[in-house]
């Protein structure tokens, strides 16, 4: 934040991709809400709405009426999980955060790890948490094996956990990273974190958080298009690994309203 008196800039910006969660948003924004005003009081949350298509807007907008400038609702078209996180940073950014923080709305990320995470963020330009332990299946636990493993053998990256919905990313380097990460990827998330992992100069720390079961709503992986992803995934990466060189061949780009994580 340049100027500390400029009250519409905020220290710290959630960036929280939301998709029919009618069920769960009210307790997981209170929650979050909560935690926040006691860790950093000078923060707005990005709720971006991903075309849901259930209540959940309509509480959104209730509860924007009650948190006041501290939450800033976006309804915008089903885009997917990947282009929501997308839309959220660039958001974050031109608002002037000093730093952006991800998660997500289902309840699975739970703020009692967040008082650590943000205590140090000053020695870090990244601080990523990792799901040490889980509660989400053994599908979810597999795909993220998966996720981990290709990231490994396409760019070369040993990420502990390449899709994790909980991370602190400092202003400056989340927006270098970004110009990497190709703006019509599905998977935002996994480029965004291999763009940064290929940035020598930043500094990096892996926090162990658990990971609860979802709170409501329903789980939106498709499990026709984790294929057709997986290979799109493969050619964002090159983009990032190999810009020069990266082809533009691509499959037709298919809505997934959820993380595939």
């Amino acid at each position: 934040m340049n100027n500390p008196n400029d009250t519409n800039k905020r220290c710290l910006s959630v960036v929280m991709p939301i998709y029919n969660e009618e069920t769960s948003i009210s307790a997981v924004l209170r929650e979050w809400f909560d935690c926040l005003r006691i860790v950093c009081p000078n923060f707005t949350i990005l709720a971006i709405n991903d075309g849901s298509t259930d209540g959940t807007g309509k509480i959104l907008t209730k509860l924007g009426e009650e948190f006041g400038s501290q939450l800033r609702v976006l309804n915008k078209a089903n885009s997917g999980h990947g282009m929501s996180c997308r839309e959220g940073y660039e958001l974050a950014l031109a608002g002037g955060a000093e730093w952006i923080f991800q998660t997500d709305s289902d309840g699975q990320c739970d703020p009692v790890f967040f008082y650590t995470l943000f205590r140090d963020r000053t020695q870090y330009d990244c601080v990523f948490g990792y799901r040490r332990s889980r509660e989400d299946g053994a599908v979810r636990k597999f795909v993220s094996w998966c996720c981990r493993l290709l990231v490994w053998f396409v760019s070369g990256s040993h990420l502990k956990d390449p899709n994790v919905p909980y991370r602190l990313i400092r202003a400056g380097a989340l927006r270098k990273a970004l110009r990497r990460v190709p703006a019509d990827s599905d998977l935002q998330n996994i480029g965004l974190a291999v763009a940064l992992n290929r940035e020598s100069d930043l500094r990096w720390k892996y926090f162990p958080i658990h990971f609860r079961a979802r709170q409501g709503g329903k789980s939106c992986i498709n499990y026709s298009t984790i294929l057709r992803t997986g290979l799109n995934l493969l050619r964002d990466l090159r983009c990032i690994t190999h810009p020069n060189a990266a082809s533009s061949w691509r499959f037709p780009k298919s809505v997934v309203a959820g993380p595939a994580r």
